[in-house]
């Protein structure tokens, strides 16, 4: 059943269409460098169009892996196949992993999170449902669907399996980097309980992580999620355009927040207190 004519699942006529105008997001989103808000990572102005943040961001973020579930289930009927190889399941079970946590679980552990503005929220909501149509629509028909063309590709299994290990790596990491940020949360909002309670007056305090990952780089949980996506597309094969598209796509919308993010932190703690730290790019930058 489609939800939406030849869009919901996608057409290979509508998909192709979409899969050559996702290439150009990055366009998209490098209008973040001369933006004065969103590009430094904040979700939001004072506005009455801000919504609260655990709500926000679940109901961006959950029509993503919901979207590729659907379209995994619908599809392949609809171009008569009946089992799809254990790699694209593989694939599909990946891209939910990773939004679970993402989706449902980060908005439950956060000890706080920010109001998100409607603007960004429907931004992320339409990111979500292309790369979910992308993503899904070629496990689920348009790309190998079976066993041989899997196989006629150049060292396959011992690709995949490289693939897999990177992107677990990536996905744990990534969990690491923002448990870190989690604990400093955590540990603030205990500070300002304790001066509540003494009635004294409470300003928002600051710290640079130095745990983990944070003690080499300042974006850690954002370099990790690209190599998350980069075992993906790994384990998808080269030749897979909507894992590619999705890698550069997370690449050109982090890159201006944490270059942002890097000039705040030395606008407020000082050269000195990040010296020997990269921004994002381990040796690079």
């Amino acid at each position: 059943m489609a939800i939406v004519q030849d869009w919901l699942p996608a057409s290979r006529e509508n998909y192709d269409t979409l899969l050559w105008w996702w290439q150009f997001f990055p366009l998209v989103a490098s209008l973040q460098w001369v933006t004065s808000w969103y590009g430094m990572g904040k979700t939001s102005v004072n506005s009455i169009l801000n919504i609260p943040g655990r709500i926000a961001w679940f109901t961006m973020e959950v029509p993503g892996f919901t979207t590729l579930l659907y379209i995994m289930t619908n599809l392949p009927a609809q171009h008569g196949i009946t089992d799809l190889p254990w790699q694209n399941k593989v694939l599909a079970a990946l891209f939910v992993i990773h939004y679970v946590y993402r989706a449902v679980l980060f908005p439950i552990i956060q000890p706080s999170m920010s109001p998100i503005h409607a603007f960004v929220w429907i931004q992320a909501i339409m990111f979500q449902l292309c790369n979910a149509t992308c993503i899904g629509s070629w496990l689920a028909a348009y790309g190998p669907t079976t066993q041989e063309e899997w196989q006629a590709q150049p060292l396959s299994v011992l690709r995949f399996s490289i693939g897999l290990v990177v992107f677990y790596v990536g996905l744990a990491s990534n969990y690491f980097a923002d448990e870190e940020l989690r604990e400093i949360r955590r540990t603030e909002l205990r500070r300002q309980q304790r001066l509540e309670k003494q009635g004294k007056t409470i300003n928002k305090h600051y710290e640079v992580p130095q745990n983990g990952l944070f003690r080499y780089m300042l974006f850690p949980h954002y370099f990790m999620e690209w190599v998350e996506w980069l075992g993906y597309w790994i384990a998808a094969g080269v030749g897979c355009a909507p894992a590619r598209c999705f890698l550069l796509n997370e690449f050109f919308s982090m890159l201006p927040r944490a270059v942002a993010g890097g000039k705040w932190y030395k606008e407020r703690f000082g050269e000195e207190k990040i010296k020997g730290k990269y921004i994002i790019i381990p040796g690079v930058y």
